[in-house]
């Protein structure tokens, strides 16, 4: 389907640019500037609406239509994100300081001391075995 509009929007786009070029300004004729128009139609100077206007009109109204497709057909989205599926992140703490384990309130009359922090495990290597 939007292939199809999209094909249409662009077909309209060129006709559209080939009727304006086609058709001839108002003031087209020299006498025209000074106030002298020679039309002789039933509807005064400006005439009846020519082939070409009503040409002009469709099209823009075909393309305004199509715009409007396309603009609603690219905003609906497929309802789903891959980020919505991803775990959510603990926040990081603030300078990149390890987090300090909460102290417990002392007794009164008592300090309490603050809890050190537990020293990360490190792997230890398999002693060397002894040479003779």
């Amino acid at each position: 389907m939007t292939i199809l509009l999209v094909t249409l929007h662009i077909v309209v786009c060129f006709a559209l640019i080939v009727v304006v070029l086609l058709q001839s300004g108002k003031g087209a004729e020299m006498g025209a500037s000074f106030g002298a128009s020679g039309s002789q139609s039933v509807f005064g100077a400006g005439g009846g609406s020519t082939f070409m206007s009503k040409l002009t009109t469709s099209a823009a109204i075909i393309f305004m239509l199509t715009s409007l497709a396309l603009a609603f057909a690219s905003g609906k989205g497929g309802g789903s994100s891959i980020m919505s599926k991803a775990p959510k992140a603990k926040p990081a703490p603030m300078g990149g300081l390890p987090l300090q384990q909460p102290v417990a309130p002392a007794a009164p009359g008592k300090t309490a001391a603050p809890a050190a922090p537990a020293a990360p495990a490190v792997p230890t290597a398999p002693a060397a075995p002894a040479q003779k």
